[in-house]
């Protein structure tokens, strides 16, 4: 059997297709990976995704997302895909030994935060750890809070949790940041930033919620504590692409290029959400991106009928 649409993955992205697609009457078939439900299932709360006025878990939300797809006649695999063929239509997506195929496919993978991988990280995060201050940093009004990084994404991170922290220190492990000079000079003229140059977090304190970090020195190889409530990360996102090097089109940080709005270089093969989108990463970016490629899919089976 030839499925009308498949889509790999099942964040905002994936979910919003699969729901545009099944009222569609599409019928789609969603893999969603073991990794079900993208990168809101590290996030405790979200409180700037519309129509939840007093915020929502981030778990809680993509149940709701994952629910609503069900209804409307998505069916699930909760699998990883292992392998694909876009070389001819149909297209090939392998999970494990089971093969499907498809006359259409959505790749909506999304990304993964780059992570230090340090003592008591995993254990917080979600917890005053995080990897995004649009999401989280209203939460931390009036504490204290490290970011890790040297970036432009760094700065503007330390830059926009200073509207909420009471103190922002930059971990950077070099003697001077990457990012441009205009950023770079935004943050360090900051009443609210200091920087701790030439050192690394090599361990994330607390128990239930973040109460420090253990920083060295990278020169002089000394340890100190810094008391601070949050921690947040700034070192990159990698996009989850792997399974498409060498079949789709990539741009050199591995994010599917797309033309027009979610086409790929393969003709009805359609990518949404952080798969492509390097500068917004949000839920909501995501679940429009979506949207969009459940609409372009329906636009292009029919132009092929």
């Amino acid at each position: 059997m030839t499925e009308r649409l498949i889509i790999v993955g099942s964040g905002p992205a994936g979910l919003t297709a699969a729901v545009y697609a099944a009222r569609a009457d599409l019928s789609p078939l969603m893999i969603e990976g073991v990794g079900a439900g993208g990168q809101l299932m590290l996030t405790t709360d979200v409180e700037n995704y519309p129509g939840f006025p007093d915020g929502v878990m981030g778990p809680e939300l993509m149940e709701l997302f994952r629910k609503q797809a069900v209804r409307f006649g998505t069916r699930m695999v909760s699998s990883d895909v292992s392998q694909v063929d876009f070389a001819s239509r149909p297209f090939g997506v392998w999970v494990g030994d089971e093969e499907y195929r498809a006359e259409s496919v959505i790749v909506s993978t999304g990304a993964s935060a780059r992570w230090l991988d340090v003592p008591g990280e995993a254990k917080l995060r979600g917890h005053g750890v995080s990897a995004c201050a649009t999401c989280d940093g209203f939460f931390f009004k009036e504490r204290e809070i490290v970011v890790v990084g040297g970036g432009d994404s760094a700065m503007e991170e330390a830059l926009f949790l200073t509207k909420f922290a009471s103190k922002v220190t930059i971990v950077h492990r070099r003697d001077e940041f990457r990012a441009s000079k205009i950023m770079a000079s935004r943050a360090l003229e900051h009443p609210k930033i200091e920087v701790l140059w030439n050192s690394e977090v090599i361990e994330v304190l607390g128990d239930t919620s973040v109460d420090g970090v253990k920083v060295r020195d990278v020169v002089s190889g000394a340890i100190a504590d810094v008391p601070v409530q949050g921690v947040f990360l700034a070192i990159g996102h990698d996009p989850n692409t792997a399974l498409f090097a060498g079949v789709l089109d990539l741009d050199e940080k591995g994010y599917v290029k797309t033309f027009g709005a979610t086409a790929t270089s393969i003709s009805g093969v359609f990518a949404a959400g952080d798969v492509v989108d390097f500068t917004y990463r949000q839920a909501i970016t995501a679940a429009g991106m979506g949207c969009a490629a459940a609409i372009d899919v329906e636009r292009w089976l029919e132009a092929q009928e």
